[in-house]
Formats: C-alpha cells, structure tokens, sequence
C-alpha cells in the first residue's frame, strides 16, 4: 500500500465515512492516440491512482476505472461516453470521489467543468488531483477549483492559438501540406505534382474540356458514364495508401473539381472555416462553411502546377452560379418550350420574371410574368406579363440573323470539335488498353515466378491471370464497338453533312431533331440578358437585348393583346371607324378598309372580319341597333338574347358564352328556333357586372370549379364561333 503524503494527510481529513462507502472513479484520459502510444508514462501514472485510492481508505473493490476515452480531446463532452458515464455515475450518487491526474483531465471546456462541479456539491462527492482532495460544497476549494477549471480552458486557447499561428504562417509561405485533388501527388520531399499517370491527367484535363462545352455537372455526369470513363484517385489511407484507384464518376466529385483552385495553379488555404453555430451535437454537420474568395487566408496563384487557367477557373465558378436553382440566377436550361426562361427580365423591377405554361387545344404555350411584387410585398397585381410565343420568335428570329454570316465559320468549327473530342476519347482508350495489358503482363510473371510445389499459391495466380486476360478481351470488344460507331476521322460524307446543315441555320433551328434545350443554349451563347417592357396595357413591347460581348440592343416586338381597346392605336382606330360609318359603309367594307391603311386587329388574327367592325361599332354606338326592350320577340321579363346581353355589359359574346357553360349566368332555349335565352334581373346584371370589372387572369388565378371542363370552353383571351 502506498503511504501519503504529508498534504494528503490533510486532504484525507475531508473524507468521510459516507464517501467512503461509495464508490471512488480514477478517470483516465489523454488527448489523441499517439499521445496513447508515445506517452506512455503519463497513463502509467494515471492507473497508478489506484493504489492512491486504496491509501485513502477506500476497498480495492469499490474503485472504478474509466478509461474509455483515451486518445479523445477534453474540448467537448460530446464524444466522450466515459466522460458521461462518469456524470451518469455521480447523478446516481454512486460516487464518493473523482481521482484525476491533473484537473484538465476532466475536463477543458467550462461547461462541462462547472457541471460536473454542481453535480459533485450536490451528491457530496469530491474531486482531486497530484495537488490534493477538494469538497465542490466548500466556498474556498469550489473558488480554486474554478480558478483550475478556467486556466485549463485558456490553456486549451493558447495551444490552439499557437499551433494556428505557426499553422498560418507556414501557408503564408506556401510550404504547409494540404490534400490534393484528383490529379496530383505529393513527392516524399513535400512537393506537389501532377499525378505521373498519363490517363489520369488525360481524364482531368477532359472533365474540364466537356464541361466547357456542356456547361452544366449533370450533361458532364452523363458524358463520362455514357463513354464508360473513371476517374483515378489515389487513396489516402489505409495498407494500399497512395496506390491508384479507379472509381465511378459522381456528381459531388466533380463539383469539387469544378470548384477547386488548386486546378488553376492556385495555393489556397482558410476556403472553409468551422462555424460554431453550426456544430451543434445531434446535426449531421462538420460545421466548416465555405467563404467567400476574399475571406480566404492564404491566396497564392502560380504556386502549384495548373490543368486549366485561372480565367477558365473563374469562368467555370460563375457558369456553376448561373446554373444554381435560385430566384436570382437564370438556372441551367431546361426541356420546356420558353426560349428565354432564365434571361427574361422585367424592364420595370428589373427582377428575373418566371415562366408559367398554360395548357391550350393546340399545347403547352408558355407565359412570362414577374410575379416578385406579389410573392414578397403582397401586390395585387404582377408588375407584367406577356405571351411567350411573341417574345420567342422574335428573339429567335435575332439569332438566326446574328449566325447567318458565319455559317460557314460555323461548320468548319464544328467538325473540327467532332474530330477533337473522338481524338481525346481515343486517347483515353488507348492508355486503358495500356494498362489492361500491362496487367495482364504482371500477373503472367507473377504466375512464372511462383514455386511450381506451391498450389496454393500458384492456383490463385494462375486465377488472377485469366481473369486479367477476360478483363484485356472485354475491354477490346468494347473500344471495337467505340471505333465502329464513332471513328476518329470524318468521312467526307460527313463533312459534307455538316456543311450543309450549317449553311440553313433556320431549317437547323426548326429541325424536329433540335430540341428546346438546345436552341435555349445557343441563345445563352449569344445572348446573356432580355428586359422586357410593356408598355401600358397595349401591344407594344420594348426589348433590350445584352449580347454576350456586352453590346446592348433595343427594338419594338408587337405581342398579342386580348382586347381591341389595348392597342395603342386604338383612338386612332375608333376615329376612323366613326368616319367611315358615317359614309355609310358596311362592316364588310370598313374591314378591308382598315386592313389597306395598315390597321392590324388585336390577338392573333391578320385582317379584321366583319363581325369584329360590327362589335365595334356597335361598342362605338355609331350604326349599331340599340338594346330591344325586355318583352320583344318572344323575350320575357329579364330574359336577353345573348348579343343584346353583351353589348349591354360591354363584353364579347364569347366569354359570355364561357360564363354560361360555367353557371355564372343562367339561361333556357326557346322551343321552336332553339335559339338561346338569358336570364338575368338587376341584381344580376350587377353582379356580372362585378365580375367583368375584376382583372385579366382573375379566374385562372383561382381555380374555378366549373360544371363542365374548361377544356372544351374558349377561355377569355380566345374566340369562339357558338352555334346559337
């Protein structure tokens, strides 16, 4: 038995018969597991508190050892299960005394520290250490036990802050070993390289050509599966540590890739720094969060060997933005018809405006509507919106006339990039047959190497080296079928393909073959912003086009409006009509009239009919009949014909006829013409009144339900021909 001390003679006063009863813990802890396997002193002296323990009165059966968080920091209680087991034990009032070499031991965050200490002053259990025993309950010993606690705590902060600082510097210099990505090894010396594989340098360098071409991780994704390429990487831990590797492509390996700046020759250090808001016990997070490039602690360009330019770099972060699926960036294209989804702005906000599609008898057509006012201020109304189609062909119609003068350009561009992306892919597959040989040529020598006596051994070599020849065959059936669908050189057949084809750009564009997402890429190429303006509620629009070199162009697009009292020619319009009324001109006569002066109806039609000129006239009460009395040809009290109830609403007579077919406005059918009869009092006369007043697109907004499908109605902004 060890004899005490003469300071723990005194200590020894302050342990009762009480805590000697229960039970005394020795908890043991050092902070990492080379502190484990190199300082093995120190968990000597650590066990030895045992027989400490026994010196001061307790049984040898009643000490319990914790020791289950060796090689685990102090810094936290939240991965140490001996740290909590030791609170479970004293909440429990199992504990008459906690045994530790030094108080940092048990803890070096105050949090933790200050509970356990509360803990011990309320179940009456003491803590010590080398120096002494210490009863938490006692003001003296809880003020020194404080003091300890706390100059652990900074004792923490300053190793920390020391090795940070000598951490910091080193990168400042650029000698600090960080990991390296795909595509670089670290010599034994420290410096980094490019990795001496030629194939893996060769898929490196493709990643980045193919994502300049498809602009997006996922069109990148789907080209290295379709042609079967891996990617090289060298693992890092492990008995096989810095031994190549090939692994399947995925998307978060070659978003880091994209994002990475050691790729430009760039040595960056500090990108992701720990957030402590974020490293809360029971969230899945690491809590480092990426920082902006001017947050970096060490930025050094030229430091390291480089696949791709730092401007190709910065180019590649801003296309990865761009193709983010937020509010303020114009997304990756997608397969929906609207050309300009993700460069249309509003002119007047200047918010990017959102793209809805409206189900139609001849198919989904889109709209652009700038809906932020409503979504984040609560406006009534959206700021504008306006017909796709209009706006599509129109800008459409701009970049067929931007490429036509480089047609030819253009096709010579293009089968140079055929035969340069076939070259690069037959590289690769050239240095996969390379190394399926060269496998194949070491498990033939390993096997020939072998003791003949010894089967064992000779049986699975023999095993590796069929299956390195199955690997050799398979791999070339698969590059003769690579070959025989895509060889490396163009036919003259096929240059002459695509010369044509780049001679009629409009009938490439128009081709059933190119898709929607693809004509939405050329226009990204060419075309990086569209503002639209409406101006007022008429027909006019005005376009500002930014082209990709930054030059800025500006025209009128005249889209289609629902109503003829939107066109912005329309006083001039009704003028006219009134004067050639006068003259006494038919309907059928003032139509072909307007059409010779340049007057163009409104919608989607070319020439006014004569039913429009009778609509308007009669909306102008110039030649049109008035309103029939209630009780005339046949018509009872509040009953209408469904022209005279229109024109007394002022609304075309094919949405009232919609506003039939949906139970807004009841009516019956006379038995002998069959012809259609409204019914309809003051009341409502006002309340369709009511409902005329309220906006454009009120209903669609708000999903009437009607008794017959909408489907097989004309809509409010369409024109229907009812057989009445």
């Amino acid at each position: 038995m060890t004899a005490l001390m003469p300071w723990e003679t005194v200590s020894a006063s302050k342990v009762s018969s009480r805590q000697l009863e229960r039970l005394v813990v020795i908890y043991i802890r050092q902070s990492s597991m080379q502190q484990v396997l190199d300082h093995q002193e120190s968990t000597r002296l650590q066990y030895a508190l045992v027989d400490r323990a026994v010196a001061l009165g307790w049984v040898a059966d009643r000490v319990l050892v914790i020791d289950e968080d060796l090689g685990k920091s102090g810094a936290s209680a939240v991965a140490r299960s001996g740290f909590q087991r030791l609170v479970s034990e004293i909440g429990l009032d199992h504990v008459g005394l906690v045994l530790g070499i030094e108080m940092p031991r048990l803890a070096r965050s105050g949090r933790d520290w200050y509970q356990l200490m509360e803990l011990c002053a309320i179940s009456g259990a003491l803590l010590g250490d080398a120096d002494g025993l210490y009863d938490p309950a006692d003001y003296n010993d809880r003020l020194l036990l404080g003091l300890k606690g706390t100059m652990a705590e900074a004792e923490l902060h300053l190793i920390k802050q020391r090795m940070q600082a000598g951490r910091l510097n080193k990168a400042r210099r650029g000698e600090l070993s960080v990991p390296l990505p795909i595509g670089y090894v670290r010599r034994p010396s420290g410096e980094a390289v490019l990795d001496p594989d030629e194939q893996v340098q060769a898929v490196v360098r493709l990643v980045f050509s193919k994502f300049a071409e498809f602009t997006t991780t996922h069109a990148l994704l789907r080209c290295l599966v379709d042609h079967g390429i891996e990617l090289g990487v060298r693992l890092r831990s492990g008995p096989d540590k810095g031994e190549l590797e090939w692994r399947r492509p995925n998307r978060m390996t070659l978003q880091i890739m994209l994002h990475s700046p050691v790729y430009a020759g760039i040595y960056a250090y500090g990108r992701r720094r720990v957030d402590a808001r974020r490293q809360q016990p029971g969230r899945p997070s690491t809590g480092r969060v990426v920082r902006g490039e001017q947050e970096w602690l060490v930025f050094i360009p030229g430091m390291l060997p480089a696949y791709i330019s730092e401007e190709t770099w910065r180019a590649n972060l801003a296309q990865l933005a761009a193709d983010a699926s937020r509010s303020d960036a114009r997304g990756s294209a997608r397969a929906g018809s609207a050309l300009l989804s993700g460069l249309a702005r509003c002119g007047r906000c200047g918010k990017r405006m959102a793209v809805q599609y409206h189900t139609r008898e001849k198919g989904t057509v889109p709209e652009y509507r700038c809906s932020r006012q409503v979504g984040d201020y609560g406006a009534a109304r959206p700021c504008q919106s306006l017909a796709g189609a209009c706006a599509d062909a129109f800008v459409s119609a701009q970049i067929l006339d931007a490429l036509s003068p480089a047609a030819l350009e253009v096709s010579l561009r293009a089968a140079e990039q055929v035969e340069a992306d076939r070259t690069a892919l037959e590289e690769i597959w050239a240095k996969r047959l390379e190394r399926a040989a060269i496998a194949v040529d070491r498990a033939r020598r390993c096997y020939r190497l072998a003791e003949a006596e010894n089967r064992l051994v000779v049986r699975q070599l023999e095993k590796d080296w069929e299956q390195a020849l199955a690997d050799q065959q398979r791999l070339s059936e698969e590059h003769d079928r690579f070959v025989r669908t895509r060889p490396t050189c163009l036919t003259p057949a096929e240059r002459a393909a695509i010369t044509a084809l780049a001679s009629d750009i409009e009938g490439l564009w128009h081709a059933p073959t190119t898709t929607d997402k693809d004509r939405k890429e050329l226009i990204r190429a060419l075309i990086t912003d569209v503002r639209l303006t409406v101006q007022g509620e008429s027909e006019r629009v005005a376009v500002t086009r930014t082209w990709a070199g930054g030059h800025t162009t500006e025209d009128i697009l005249v889209r289609p409006v629902a109503r003829i009292d939107q066109l912005s020619n329309y006083p001039q319009l009704a003028a006219r009509v009134r004067a050639l009324d006068a003259q006494g001109l038919t309907s059928r006569q003032i139509a072909a009239r307007l059409d010779a002066e340049g007057f163009r109806p409104p919608k989607r039609i070319e020439h006014f009919t004569p039913n429009s000129i009778t609509t308007l006239r009669r909306r102008l009460r110039t030649g049109a009949r008035a309103c029939p009395a209630p009780g005339r040809d046949g018509l009872g009290e509040h009953e209408w014909r469904l022209s005279d109830l229109a024109h007394h609403l002022d609304m075309p007579e094919a949405t009232l006829y919609t506003w039939i077919q949906r139970g807004w406005v009841a009516s019956r059918r006379d038995e002998a013409p069959h012809r259609l009869v409204l019914i309809a009092d003051d009341a409502a006369l006002a309340e369709l009144r009511e409902r005329r007043s309220r906006p454009h697109g009120y209903y669609s907004r708000l999903r009437w339900t009607t008794p017959d499908p909408l489907a097989t109605v004309p809509g409010d902004d369409q024109t229907a021909s009812p057989n009445l």
